[in-house]
């Protein structure tokens, strides 16, 4: 039975992609000087309009206006923007349930289920039309930013539909770019850049894919000016491109006491190290949590029917050597060292590019690997 499956990505100048920049450089820029901040920052765009609202509690000094107006203008948006800040600190309800000073153990910053997913039909663990709709977005930003400044604008859209036998990717069938021109662009130049210097150096003889670039036939008002931007309204793109479950919560100006940031990488680093360590082709972890408890109150794995073990005796490899305790995901992840505006565009997941630790899984998928090599041995130890 064949499948069709389509994934987008979207490019860094989309306007929700834009405010997950600034809430991250927000949020980057006050972890510098407060490690232990709370953080929960959300823009919203529109126009020459930009609100940063939410709450923040931190010893840090930060200028969240110039903050923003840096992010905008790197993206290429150099107009002068009307930036409203309201912020509050956090909720003492919430703080004295996620707080160590308060609690033995660090408590979880919300509930709320998160999952992680890894496949194995692609380097980066993540679905192929996922990938290659990413791979395009990256390079679009490459040539735009370095060659063809004049022609495009920051704002755009990629979308990449993959025919599937069996689960498994068998061709590239479409893909879909919308790229933002300038007003006096051409066309038939603007076609053969997206032709001959991103899809076919990226995919090679693209004959038989049914390609589409600016479908509508003119793309020329984009950003803010076209469209409102919101933190969080592109998780799909950021997660796993529709393949995975999603609990519902999104990343971008979270600090790392917010679960629904940290322990889905935590899962991402879990499902892909079980696929690294060749227990299984596909595999899927979900989590849940309370607000204020710091074990989670459920734990499961799926593997589609791929895994060398039943998921029953793989969830016992899994609690046995993954603490989903934030306190320990915080440290485990080294997420203190982490920069996450580079995170907020192109996908949090598979990113091969950045050195973030919930893709470093060699050392997990070796312990898997070693564990179920004796369990396997000793079935009665499952």
């Amino acid at each position: 039975m064949i499948k069709y499956i389509s994934s987008e990505s979207v490019f860094e100048g989309h306007p929700d992609k834009v405010c997950d920049q600034i809430s991250d450089a927000i949020l980057d820029e006050i972890l510098k000087e407060d490690i232990d901040a709370r953080v929960a920052v959300e823009t919203a765009i529109k126009g020459n309009k930009v609100f940063i609202f939410g709450e923040v509690t931190t010893t840090a000094k930060v200028n969240y206006k110039l903050i923003a107006g840096r992010v905008l203008l790197d993206i290429g948006y150099p107009e002068e923007f009307d930036i409203l800040v309201h912020l509050s600190e956090q909720s003492p309800d919430i703080a004295i349930g996620v707080n160590e000073r308060y609690n033995k153990e660090q408590g979880a910053g919300d509930q709320g289920m998160m999952y992680g997913y890894a496949t194995d039909e692609t380097e980066e663990r993540i679905p192929l039309p996922l990938a290659a709709a990413h791979a395009i977005a990256r390079k679009f930003k490459e040539i735009r930013n370095n060659k063809y400044f004049y022609l495009f604008g920051p704002d755009g859209k990629c979308q990449v539909t993959c025919s599937y036998v069996n689960d498994k990717p068998r061709a590239i069938e479409t893909i879909v770019v919308s790229a933002q021109t300038r007003k006096y662009a051409n066309q038939t130049e603007v076609n053969r850049v997206i032709l001959d210097e991103i899809l076919i150096p990226l995919f090679g003889d693209i004959e038989d894919i049914n390609i589409l670039i600016n479908p509508t036939g003119e793309f020329i008002i984009g950003g803010p000016e076209a469209d409102a931007g919101l933190t969080g309204r592109k998780i799909i793109v950021d997660t796993y491109g529709g393949f995975s479950h999603h609990g519902g919560g999104a990343f971008s100006g979270k600090d790392t006491s917010k679960v629904d940031r940290s322990a889905a990488y935590y899962a991402r680093y879990a499902a892909k190290s079980f696929v690294d360590a060749g227990l299984a082709k596909r595999c899927e972890i979900g989590v849940a949590y309370s607000i204020g408890v710091a074990q989670p109150v459920s734990l499961y794995i799926d593997t589609f029917g791929t895994g060398v073990a039943s998921d029953e005796d793989l969830l016992y490899l899994l609690k046995l050597h993954f603490d989903f305790t934030p306190a320990n995901i915080r440290k485990e992840l080294k997420l203190d060292k982490v920069k996450f505006r580079k995170l907020s565009h192109f996908g949090h997941v598979g990113r091969m590019d950045l050195n973030v630790k919930w893709e470093d899984t060699k050392s997990k998928a070796d312990k898997l690997r070693e564990t179920y090599g004796k369990t396997k041995r000793t079935p009665q130890v499952l």
